[in-house]
This record gives C-alpha cells, structure tokens and sequence, in this order.
C-alpha cells in the first residue's frame, strides 16, 4: 500500500492489521463522547440508571471494560456488546448514579494488549486529567446548548435616543471630563469618558436585524450605572444607567465646566432629583428583554461582583452623595461609614488613594470585602434575584472576573455556591457564565458556575493556527501559525476540563470587548492603538482567513458569540480600539453573508449544535473534523495555506455509509461564499476534497 496512514479508510487498515498478524486494534474506529450518542439518559438524576457507550471496528474488541472512579475507589464494570452496523461494534454498561460527580474511563483488550480511552484517545497508558465527567442532576439550560449569542457593548451599538446622551463636560472621571463623540470619530487610547451615545433603545430598534442575523441570544456588556462608557465600575447595582436607558428631561442640572467640581451630582447621579430617570430606565431595560423574547432572543447582563467603582455610594470617594446629602457617608468620606467593612483598608489616613484595595491595584475599581461584610454579601446575592425575577426576567449573568472575587479559594468556591443558589431558585433557566482564563474544572462541577467565557478551548487555539499572533496582537509566534498539531492537542486538553454542558454551553468568541478584533489579527500584525494608530488595525486584513475562523466558530462545539460588528468588517487593535461603534449603512457585504450563511447552518444542522465531535484528517496548515448525531452528519474542511489542498476525509468515522452522498452546504475561499450543493461520493469510507487556498467546506449528509 502506498497511502499513508491518516489516509486509510477503515477497510484498507483493517487489513493491513491483518497481514502485520500482530493484535493491534484500529485506533481511528474507537470513539465515545458525554452527548447524547454516547450517554443516556443525558442528564441523569441521582438515583438514574445510565447507559454509557463506546464503539470500536467491527470485531476488533475481544473484552471491554468501564472504569468509574468513585468517593470509595475504582470500580470496574464489564461492557458487552449491544449493537452492530456494519462497521462498528457498540459496547455499553448500565450503571446506576448517586448525587456524587463521576468520572469514567475505558479500557478495551485485543491480543494480549491492553488499550485506555478516555477524552485523550486510545493509549496503552491513561492519564487521568482526561476522564469523561458524569454529574448527576446538573444540567445547563437547554436553550444555550450551542445557541448563537452575540455580545453588545451598548455604548457603540446604535443610537436610540439622543435625549439621554452625554454631555461634554458632564462630569469629571479621574481628571478627565466627559465627552460626547461623534458616531464617525476614531476610538481614542485614553478613550473610557468618552462617549458615542449607544443605548438600550438602539438595540430594541436592532432587534429585528438582530433576529434576521440568526441570533439567540444576547448579552449586553454592563448597564448599571456608572461614570464610564464600559460600566466596570459600578457605581449602583440597583439601577441601570439612564445615559443608557431615559433621561426624560434636563432639570436645569447641566453645569458649566468651569463651575463644575466634584462634590456636585448630575443629571443621573442625584437620587433625589433623578429617581424617575432611574426608574424609568430600570423599565425601559424590562422592555427590552421583554422585546427579545418575543423575537425567540434570550437576553444575558454582566455581573460586575469583584469590585465595584469609587463613585459608589459606598465609597463615595468623589463626593456626590456626600454633596447630595441623600445617602449615608460613604467609606472614603468617613470612617464610620456604615460601609466601611465593604472594603479591604490599608491605614487610617484619610483621604488617601493607597488607602484601601483595588482590583489589580486600580484605584478606580475599590475590591470588595465580602469576608468583613455579610451585609454586603446578602445584598448582592439579592441582586443575583433581582435582574433574573419579573419584572425584569434576564436570562443569565456572565460574571467579570469571576475567580478573582475573595480573598481565598474556599470563600471564592462557597461565594458562588451561594450565588447559583440565588439565581436558580429566581430562574431555574437563567445562564451563569463566567470569565475566566485557565482550568475552569474546579468551578463547573455542577455546583457553580454553569460554563465560562472560552479562551482556552477556542479563541487561544483558533488565533494561534490561522494568525500566528495572540488575542491581544501584541506577541507573534509564527511557528504556531498553521501548527494544525498544536491546534489539536491544546484543544483536546483544555475541551476535556470541561463536562459536557459546560462545553456545550461556552462562550466561543473570535473577538470581544477585551481583546484585538480578528480581522485585524488577520494581518499578522502586533501593536496597540498608543504605538501603531487606528489605521494599521485595518493594513493587510484577510477577509478569506476570517470566514475561515467564522466556519469554525459556527461548525465547534459550544455557543458560537459574535462580538458586535464583526460580522460588518469591523477592525481594532485591542481595547479601546476594539470597541468601534457599528458602522451602520457601510456593512461589509461579504462578512455580513459568510456570517448569515454560516449561522443558518447551524440551526439548520442539530448536530452542529449538540452533536458528537471528531478529527477526520489534519496536516500542515489543514484541519478538518467531523459533527454528528442520529439524524446528522457533518464535515469540515479548513486550508489555512495560500494553496490549494487536496484531501481524503475519513467520513465513515461519523458514520457515513459506503456509497452515500455528501453534499457541500458552505464554503469559503476567494471573497466568496457559496452553497453550490456540490455533491461528493463515499468510496471506501472517504470523500475526496480539494479546498481552495484560505478556504473552507462544509458537507453535510
């Protein structure tokens, strides 16, 4: 024979294990997963019996074990063979679960040798790390298993209502005044006074478009009040921000700049003088969630927990309540505050910028001190109700730098115990989504959070093979561009940290508020928006490496997120540059239609959403993976070369029969995306495909 070994069909291998009469088992035939084609009933209660699979060629598994790993030890479990179709055999066990986590693994035997499987593949040693995750009575909710979100940082979305913008020199913000910016200005490095008018009733007028994209659900960057544009200062919890949501008229509050000083509130900070306009825009936030779920949108708020910002009134640091003379004395104000325990306190020597704890040292975001505070414990986990309860009904919390919150890993892990315990009971469907880099394992056990923000199993891997840069653009490493190697081991690894509904469930974003957009990653490029300017971002983009990753983001498990703009062309260094507003009217027809195409897909297709996963074949530069379920079976094809490649694809590792038809339903190359309906025959197991240089195929059967 003379095809390489990635290249052989199941028969072809079949024999040449034959003729080397040695025993060894086809490694590429023995699969199983956590979804439902591997484990039933998917989400077990305590106290279910649960059948779990695993498949193997057809008469290659002589014995067949499963390994479960318990409070009281290991225990292993005989599987016997349950089924047969032609070209696999099935294996199962029955085991009944307690209200314990479970971990599992295999073990299967043929001539003597002895093989492991567990989410790392077939290996004659097992590494543990990799186990499958059984965790009896959790679940995700539902409608987030692989639905398509779309994250929107109001400020720069859409203009509803210019009645609520800023107003230059509005107020001060860490020495900097505010500032209203024309829609068509360039982002500015010291840009977070600075503001573009977004609002809440821009994106209701978006709803519709929002819809027509193929949208299920949103999550809005923070709303809540506060001096800045990005709102990760919070300065009330209660209440959303009206230069977001109403400012229903001026009240004669707009004060000259040179009149202005700190100890004076404006037209949304004096509680007793705006009260309506808060109110008002509490309502207007009601409405909006109310607007999406009648277009089928659910709707997800950031949760701003670990800090908090200096103008609250709880620190009150600028003065305003202590001015308004509405509130009690802020800790900054007076040492006996009756918030002084919400805060971590250096010395006594008021005022003084180092005297209190800052989140990363930033004076701005004061860290609070849940441990010094069971007042301010029990009202947060209040507002964890609050936003998920009518009339409000959020449909979740992503929740800014979640592992930070706390002074110890136990106080951190019962925190959030305590509050998925608050929003389950207010909304046993509400999300709880967390940002996190690293192993999110300790977290998603089923009694915190439900899944994260996927940097590690997605955005990290994907830039790295089709850019070569980082997220930030501002480290190059080109020998991982194209590493279709390195693409797949960090995926298994960081893939099997999670279980099956936290994976199913991740945040998979190309771009977001926090880093580079990818398009502009497509250029290759390092710099910040300081030392290279706005027009660099947009140098040398590679539209056809974008579709690339967008056919990946929407082919992948888990929740494919698309960061405002994106899918018009939008570009941006990393923040603030990445937080352009909407160009609106001068959308990028070509990104607009890979992403209504490829969206379309994926609610078209359920395996893309919940479906098994798998690699077919990868090479240099070429990746290409197989989704399935009972119903479905899907194809993906990616060349990230400036050549055309072509390939076998081992289909029948996603239980393409011998003789059937694929046929093309996507694909991307050369400022193109088609569905041409291309049909592609399995011989032997495989379809042969040539995918174009920078492009991509997706077969559907």
């Amino acid at each position: 024979m003379n095809l390489s070994y990635d290249n052989m069909n199941l028969f072809e291998k079949r024999s040449l294990y034959a003729r080397m009469n040695r025993g060894y088992m086809n490694m590429e035939a023995v699969f199983s997963d956590e979804t439902e084609n591997f484990v039933k009933p998917f989400c077990p209660a305590p106290g279910d019996t649960v059948t779990v699979k695993i498949r193997a060629a057809q008469g290659d598994v002589e014995k067949a074990s499963l390994h479960t790993c318990e409070t009281l030890g290991e225990q292993r479990r005989p599987l016997v063979k349950s089924e047969s179709d032609g070209n696999f055999d099935y294996f199962s066990a029955r085991i009944t679960v307690s209200d314990e986590p479970l971990r599992y693994y295999f073990t299967l035997e043929k001539g003597g040798r002895l093989y492991y499987y567990n989410k790392r593949g077939l290996y004659d040693t097992v590494n543990p790390d990799y186990h499958f995750r059984l965790i009896p009575g959790h679940t995700a909710p539902d409608w987030a298993r692989g639905a398509v979100m779309y994250q929107i940082y109001v400020d720069r979305f859409c203009n509803g209502d210019t009645a609520n913008d800023v107003v230059d020199y509005e107020y001060l913000y860490l020495s900097k005044p505010a500032r209203f910016v024309p829609w068509s200005r360039d982002v500015v490095p010291d840009d977070f006074c600075n503001f573009y008018g977004g609002d809440l009733r821009g994106v209701m007028e978006k709803m519709a478009y929002l819809k027509s994209l193929g949208v299920e659900a949103v999550y809005l960057n923070p709303v809540f009040v506060s001096p800045s544009n990005h709102k990760y200062d919070i300065q009330d919890y209660d209440h959303v921000d009206p230069h977001l949501g109403v400012i229903a008229r001026d009240g004669g509050d707009r004060l000259a700049f040179e009149k202005f000083n700190n100890r004076y509130a404006t037209r949304y900070m004096r509680r007793t003088v705006d009260i309506a306009n808060l109110e008002a825009s509490d309502k207007l936030l009601a409405d909006l969630i109310a607007l999406a779920h009648e277009n089928g949108i659910r709707v997800i708020l950031d949760g701003v927990f670990n800090h908090c910002g200096s103008f609250n009134k709880w620190l009150d640091k600028a003065g305003f309540y202590a001015a308004s003379g509405s509130e009690a004395p802020g800790a900054y104000r007076d040492e006996n505050s009756p918030y002084h325990d919400y805060f971590l306190w250096y010395d006594r020597d008021w005022p003084n910028n180092d005297c209190y704890d800052g989140w990363w040292g930033n004076e701005n975001h004061p860290k609070l001190n849940y441990e010094a505070s069971p007042a301010l414990y029990d009202y947060i986990m209040g507002i964890a109700r609050k936003w998920v309860s009518p009339p409000h009904n959020a449909d979740g919390w992503r929740l800014d730098v979640a592992a930070d919150l706390g002074r110890s890993p136990a106080f951190n892990h019962k925190f959030w115990r305590d509050f998925r315990r608050a929003v389950k009971e207010a909304n046993p469907q509400a999300i709880i989504l967390a940002e996190h880099y690293g192993d999110s394992s300790p977290w998603i056990n089923g009694g915190e959070w439900d899944t994260v923000m996927n940097y590690d199993a997605f955005m990290d891997p994907v830039t790295w093979f089709l850019t070569g840069v980082s997220k930030h653009s501002d480290e190059s490493r080109p020998h991982l561009r194209n590493d279709a190697l390195a693409l797949e081991g960090a995926m298994r690894f960081h893939m099997s940290r999670m279980n099956i509904h936290a994976l199913q469930t991740a945040m998979n974003e190309l771009s977001n508020h926090d880093h580079s957009r990818f398009l502009t990653r497509t250029n290759r490029a390092t710099g910040r928006l300081h030392t290279e300017g706005a027009r660099a971002a947009e140098k040398n983009i590679n539209k056809n490496v974008m579709m690339e990753a967008v056919v990946i983001q929407m082919t992948w498990p888990g929740a494919p997120t698309v960061y405002y703009g994106d899918e018009a062309g939008l570009t941006g260094w990393t923040d603030p540059d990445n937080r352009r507003p909407f160009p609106w009217g001068a959308e990028d027809a070509l990104l607009l239609s890979a992403h209504r195409v490829l969206i379309s897909l994926r609610k078209k297709y359920p395996a893309l959403r919940t479906g098994s996963f798998e690699y077919l074949h990868n090479s240099d530069g070429f990746i290409s993976y197989g989704r399935w379920d009972e119903n479905n079976r899907i194809a993906v094809a990616v060349n990230n070369t400036d050549t055309a490649k072509e390939a076998r694809l081992p289909v029948w590792k996603i239980g393409c029969g011998q003789g059937s038809r694929m046929e093309c339903v996507a694909g991307t190359f050369n400022g193109r995306v088609v569905s041409d309906r291309r049909q592609y025959f399995v011989r032997d197991g495989m379809v042969r495909v040539t995918v174009p240089a920078e492009g991509a195929l997706v077969l559907a059967q």
